[in-house]
C-alpha cells in the first residue's frame, strides 16, 4: 500500500522538489510525481428524525434511518491546517455524520486506500483528540461526547464486522450538552499502527484518550486541526 503522510510528519518531504533533472543530452527536466496527501476535508452532516435516533453509552441508536441535513466541509492543506471552515459551530445535542475525504498530488481520492481490504484496514484507526470532552459514559443523563467510527464495508465489498474492525473513514459524533461552551481545539487523527494486532485492543472509549500514542504504538499519518464551538442553533 502507498504511504500517505503529511509533510510535517516526514520533514524530509520538504526537501523534495516537483522536478528533477536527467543526465540526457538535452538536459530536459524529468517530472517526478510527489507522493502523499496534498489536501483533505472533513464533512459534517447533521442528522435528525430516524427510528429512535439517540446517543447511548459509547454509541448511537437509529443511525440507519436518520434524515440528513445540509453537509458542511472543513478543507485542509497538506500540513493539516484548515484553509476554510476551520471554526465550526455545532449544536451540542445534534448527532453528526463525519466523513473523511483525501486527495493525492495527482488529484485522486485516496481515503479508500486505507480500508481497501481487512488486511490493510487492520493497521489504521481514527481518533478524535483534544477538546477536554466529558465523555457520554461519564454522565448520568447521556449528555456527553461520543465519537463512533462506523465503516460498513471494506473496499473489496466484504463487511466490516463489529466495533473493533471499524476504522473511521465514516464516523458519527456528538458533543453533548455537558460540553457546551467555549471554543475548543481538536484534531481528527488517523493513526497507522506498528502491528496489525494493535487495532483489536482499541475500544470505543479510547477515541479521546490523551495517551493514545503511548497506548497504541505507531505513526499519525493524518492530523487535521480545527476549532469547535458548541452552541445551540438559537444561540448563534
Amino acid at each position: 500500500m502507498k504511504k500517505y503522510h503529511f509533510k510535517f510528519f516526514l520533514p524530509s518531504l520538504l526537501a523534495v522538489s516537483l522536478f528533477t533533472f536527467s543526465c540526457s543530452d538535452d538536459d530536459d527536466p524529468v517530472p517526478v510525481i510527489q507522493e502523499g496527501i496534498e489536501k483533505a476535508s472533513l464533512v459534517f452532516t447533521a442528522l435528525s428524525g430516524g427510528d429512535g435516533l439517540s446517543a447511548h453509552g459509547d454509541h448511537f441508536h437509529g443511525l440507519s434511518n436518520a434524515v440528513e441535513g445540509e453537509p458542511r466541509a472543513i478543507e485542509f492543506n497538506s500540513d493539516g491546517i484548515a484553509t476554510s471552515g476551520g471554526h465550526l459551530h455545532l449544536d451540542p445535542e445534534v448527532i453528526y455524520k463525519l466523513e473523511l475525504r483525501a486527495w493525492d498530488y495527482e488529484g485522486e481520492r485516496v481515503e479508500g486506500d486505507f480500508t481497501k481490504d481487512k488486511g490493510t484496514a487492520d493497521l489504521y484507526k481514527a481518533f478524535f483528540q483534544g477538546g477536554n470532552f466529558i465523555l457520554n459514559t461519564e454522565t448520568d443523563d447521556e449528555s456527553g461526547a461520543i465519537f463512533q467510527p462506523r465503516d460498513q464495508t471494506y473496499g473489496d465489498g466484504t463487511a466490516v464486522e463489529g466495533q473493533y474492525e471499524t476504522t473511521g473513514m465514516l464516523s458519527y459524533f456528538i458533543i453533548g450538552a455537558s460540553n457546551e461552551g467555549a471554543t475548543v481545539n481538536v484534531s481528527y487523527v488517523l493513526r497507522e499502527f506498528n502491528s496489525s494486532d494493535t487495532k483489536a485492543a482499541v475500544t470505543r472509549l479510547d477515541w479521546n484518550a490523551a495517551d493514545y500514542s503511548q497506548k497504541y504504538p505507531g505513526t499519525d499519518v493524518l492530523k487535521l486541526n480545527f476549532e469547535i464551538h458548541a452552541e445551540h442553533a438559537h444561540d448563534h
